[in-house]
């Protein structure tokens, strides 16, 4: 068994979770979305290897990473993935950047679905594209895509849909029927599909990943899947990532859009070494994981049920961030960011998501249990009417 308890001490080395100056020193930081966990030791392993030769020139992708990247996908997906579809990249928000730069023109709409990643936002106005959202539906405490809404939308100049699956922040897993029908549309339209599937192995008990590519040779051809070992492996820093784009053309114009960004071919060396090592012998580590951050989801629900019953935690599908809405407390986003800042405990406001999370908070659960319980005590002293 790996120790996933144990809290390790992170400020002081530049995190910018733990070390943000304008959060203070006691806080305790349940926002930004890497873990508080050791990385899988075959990783550490091989960055002290590759840290022993002491020249740090520039490299390139070894072969055995995407064979690696290939045989991942094929167990754990069932996804065929061609070698020749694998654009490796520096990180999938860039890969958003480069494929709205790709498949759009100036001026041209590209749909979103919030509550979203932010960066979402920022790599279609960033380069001067229509943001066109497309809000999910609430319906209870499951969210879903509202298709109706973006049939309409896509007759409307739209070029390119970003989806996020699983989705950030509301944790849902989408159905492969969800999925089909959503490909269906867009391909239809010629809209393409940037999807980011970053989480994709962080799926939860009674859940299963689908990658939209693979449900279908049309909607493979029709979409780029942005997929990274760092949140799965808590390597985010190592910057590491690929884009699948079966069709040869786009794949031609997805790497064209990148090196007018300035994209080199180039990887950072201790980031191949570490996505390399995780593939291949990181699998252990990460289903451990996942029923370590399961049982702390359990163990926020139980909280939240007794001691803060105001707020209603929606399911957990998949990632480790969990979308809990405040609304019940009454009080406005003002009140209640003033209320978390005073007792020194930091989620993720639901606005900074887009249309539909006001009042909402994310909440980063890949940590050590008494780090959670720490933050949800503190949370709990800034509403104490709420369990009266």
């Amino acid at each position: 068994m790996i120790d996933f308890d144990t809290i390790i001490e992170r400020r002081g080395t530049h995190s910018y979770k733990w070390d943000d100056p304008g959060q203070g020193r006691d806080v305790i930081p349940l926002w930004v979305a890497d873990m508080d966990f050791p990385a899988p030791p075959a990783v550490t392993s091989a960055l002290s290897a590759r840290a022993a030769n002491p020249i740090y020139g520039y490299t390139f992708a070894p072969e055995g990473l995407f064979q690696a990247f290939i045989r991942w996908h094929l167990r754990r997906n069932r996804w065929r993935v061609e070698r020749d579809w694998v654009v490796p990249a520096p990180g999938v928000v860039p890969c958003l950047h480069y494929a709205v730069e790709a498949f759009t023109r100036e001026g041209q709409g590209v749909v979103v679905q919030p509550p979203v990643y932010g960066p979402f936002f920022r790599a279609v106005e960033a380069l001067g594209r229509r943001l066109t959202p497309n809000p999910l539906i609430r319906d209870g405490m499951r969210y879903r895509m509202n298709l109706e809404g973006l049939e309409t939308l896509l007759d409307g100049g739209v070029g390119l849909l970003i989806l996020c699956s699983p989705h950030n922040p509301v944790a849902r897993v989408w159905d492969p029927e969800e999925l089909l029908a959503l490909g269906n549309l867009c391909r239809d339209r010629g809209v393409v599909i940037v999807s980011d599937d970053i989480h994709s192995d962080l799926i939860m008990p009674g859940k299963t990943f689908t990658p939209l590519a693979a449900l279908g040779e049309d909607l493979a051809a029709n979409s780029v899947t942005c997929s990274s070992p760092s949140k799965s492996f808590n390597i985010p820093g190592a910057g590491s990532a690929f884009a699948v784009i079966p069709d040869p053309e786009k794949r031609d114009a997805f790497r064209r859009a990148a090196e007018r960004m300035g994209a080199m071919d180039m990887p950072n060396l201790f980031s191949a070494a570490a996505a390399e090592a995780a593939y291949r012998e990181g699998e252990e580590w990460l289903e451990e994981v996942k029923s370590y951050i399961w049982d702390n989801y359990l163990f926020l629900e139980d909280f939240c049920r007794r001691r803060l019953p105001d707020l209603r935690v929606h399911p957990l599908e998949g990632t480790y961030v969990v979308w809990i809405d405040f609304r019940g407390l009454g009080l406005s986003a003002r009140e209640m960011d003033t209320a978390l800042r005073d007792a020194r405990v930091r989620p993720s406001p639901g606005e900074i998501f887009g249309p539909g999370g006001e009042g909402f908070y994310r909440l980063n659960i890949a940590c050590p249990r008494e780090l959670l319980r720490q933050g949800l005590e503190r949370i709990a002293a800034a509403f104490p009417g709420t369990g009266k």
